[in-house]
């Protein structure tokens, strides 16, 4: 009965002195004692009270804090004209965000990180797979760009279908079309768009296109690239918001004999149709619709993805004389990175420069007189990979793009990008600027940080009377590396930025383009480029050549054009063929990409490969007995 009573009572602490109401007592709330004594004063540990007794006292002051009143802020009017004054000491330019990549290397490296494909373009793809049958759909799409023996995320982009009648063509023209703008119009979106914003860098501001004349344009790739390209200076959209509407084209031209895809491209364009923009299609090209060379200013000439379907090198090379004698001022030829699409593209390089000599030797000395090549070559040479027939090395650069939904249905895959592979050339009719050299623009965050900390470090000299008998003796070698950077830096304020990025866009005619993926070590930098000498050259950069020449190469990727001079003489890379040998040497150059066809080894395939080998040895043993 004790010990039950003790389990329903409830201690209650109370704090008193010297007598029975004032001592540490509990009372019981037990339903059966109805007695009203105080219980019994209990022996508590001194510990123990005393800590009942500081959580005594935090809970008194607790409740003394809250019953403070609040304290209202008051609003101070300010003088007029006070929030937008600024000190006079106030220093803009230490507290911008500079950029670390000098302006030069920042020229050399404006390339697109992903592609993302507008939201214009994928709702019109969007509506137009949502009226076919999917699981048709998805195998029209393994059937056309899948090949045999290839694993389920790799796809060949290159659309060359051939049927056994011309009945079976017509039957499956639409389904093809739909499976070419599901599979293949993303892919060959986001190259063509790198490559004109890439033309764009180069040829600048004063470069306005306002027709485009495109051979063999598909499901008109190279129409949403060029319109969503050459847009207005003010329309600053993101990449997935870029609309039709900001375009400065003004017409545009589709070649295509392939009624299936010509047809998916007029109902892709059907439900958007821009007032501004005159759009057409045509099964080939009329000579007496060529432009005059007075008014192919603002013509592109643009062939993607066309030259590989061609049957061989003769239809390839009247195609190119139709596009040059179409009068267009600039001619993009765009095609696979594999080693037929460099060929052509290659052969196609070759023709258009001989042309242009051509059209020099004729005694014409108009301003548009010859050719020379834009991009992505430094020089109008011969090509130092180029070798027909041989072709060992690519000249060959990827864009990266993000699947939309609609293709990651359409292959039943869960990656969400995809690289997509390229060859190209830009060629502009007239001659190749001139060489020019002004070292503006080699200096960056990096650099003027390496200056300020090198100007800190200099020791104070005591002024010393001059002496003629003493011979002068440069004892601060240090000093005059230091002016010399200096000098560089105060060169680039003599000139308005319009002024430096002027002369950056000039003198990177001459830049070498790294055609191979840099080798970047701990101590130095390894670069393999195209250099104005029409050479294969290997570039090292070390660390003692400069913070900000060292910077710009470390953050240099495949495809740049790399503004600084290497510290040492660079490496002549050779090509040579062996008699009666189709092999090219000097394949080691540069890092080659890992060969995603390889088969990866698995835990799975580990376990599977030491089992056999266990079974071997106890098979050899039993024999051995």
């Amino acid at each position: 009965m004790y010990r039950a009573a003790q389990f329903t009572r409830r201690a209650v602490p109370l704090y008193t002195r010297n007598n029975a109401s004032a001592s540490l007592a509990f009372s019981s709330s037990s339903c059966c004692a109805t007695t009203t004594q105080p219980n019994p004063r209990l022996n508590l540990d001194p510990s123990l009270q005393a800590l009942l007794q500081d959580v005594d006292m935090a809970l008194h002051s607790h409740s003394k804090r809250q019953n403070k009143p609040l304290h209202e802020l008051e609003v101070i009017q300010s003088r007029s004209g006070e929030e937008n004054t600024i000190p006079e000491d106030y220093d803009q330019e230490s507290h911008e965000n500079l950029l670390r990549k000098s302006p030069a290397a920042l020229f050399g490296s404006q390339r697109i990180g992903a592609v993302v494909l507008p939201l214009e373009l994928q709702d019109t793809i969007q509506r137009l797979i949502s009226d076919t049958n999917k699981p048709q759909l998805h195998s029209d799409a393994k059937r056309l760009f899948q090949k045999d023996g290839v694993s389920g995320d790799e796809w060949d982009l290159q659309y060359d279908v051939k049927y056994r009648t011309r009945i079976q063509g017509v039957k499956h023209a639409k389904r093809d079309g739909t499976a070419f703008a599901s599979v293949a119009l993303p892919a060959h979106y986001s190259a063509i768009f790198s490559v004109l914003e890439n033309t764009k860098q180069r040829l600048g501001s004063t470069w306005q296109v306002e027709r485009v004349l495109d051979w063999g344009a598909g499901v008109g790739s190279g129409l949403w690239a060029a319109l969503y390209s050459f847009r207005s200076p003010s329309a600053e959209n993101p990449m997935e918001h870029l609309q039709i509407a900001d375009s400065t084209l003004k017409s545009y031209v589709g070649i295509e004999k392939r009624n299936g895809l010509s047809e998916v491209g007029r109902r892709l364009m059907r439900d958007i149709q821009p007032e501004h923009i005159s759009v057409s299609w045509a099964k080939g090209w009329r000579q007496e619709d060529n432009v005059t060379l007075s008014y192919g200013g603002g013509v592109v000439a643009l062939s993607a993805f066309l030259l590989t379907t061609l049957p061989d090198a003769l239809a390839r090379k009247n195609l190119v004389q139709e596009i040059w004698d179409s009068g267009a001022n600039t001619i993009i030829l765009i095609d696979h990175n594999s080693k037929e699409g460099f060929e052509a593209i290659g052969g196609a390089r070759e023709y258009l420069l001989e042309l242009g000599r051509k059209d020099v030797a004729s005694g014409n000395t108009t301003s548009l007189t010859g050719s020379h090549v834009v991009a992505p070559c430094p020089h109008d040479g011969t090509c130092p990979l180029y070798y027909p027939g041989s072709i060992k090395l690519v000249c060959g650069y990827s864009q990266r793009i993000q699947r939309p939904e609609f293709v990651r249905r359409t292959k039943h895959s869960t990656l969400g990008h995809e690289d997509v592979g390229y060859s190209y050339i830009v060629i502009q009719r007239g001659q190749r600027p001139p060489s020019t050299v002004t070292g503006l623009g080699r200096i960056g965050a990096i650099g003027k940080w390496a200056l300020e900390r090198a100007a800190s470090k200099v020791p104070m000299r005591e002024l010393q009377i001059h002496n003629e008998q003493e011979p002068s003796l440069d004892s601060y070698p240090q000093e005059a590396e230091h002016s010399k950077h200096a000098a560089s830096t105060h060169s680039d304020e003599q000139y308005s930025p319009e002024e430096v990025d002027e002369a950056i866009r000039l003198e990177a005619y001459q830049w070498p383009r790294l055609i191979f993926p840099p080798l970047k070590k701990s101590g130095h930098i390894i670069l393999d480029g195209c250099t104005a000498e029409g050479k294969i050259m290997r570039m090292t950069i070390p660390k003692s050549q400069g913070k900000q020449p060292f910077y710009d190469a470390r953050k240099s990727n495949w495809g740049d054009i790399f503004p600084h001079p290497p510290k040492n003489k660079p490496q002549e890379r050779h090509h040579i063929l062996k008699p009666g040998s189709v092999n090219v040497p000097g394949s080691d150059i540069g890092k080659r990409g890992s060969d995603r066809r390889r088969e990866r080894t698995t835990y799975k395939d580990i376990a599977k490969a030491v089992r056999e080998e266990r079974k071997k040895s106890k098979r050899d043993e039993r024999i051995s007995r």
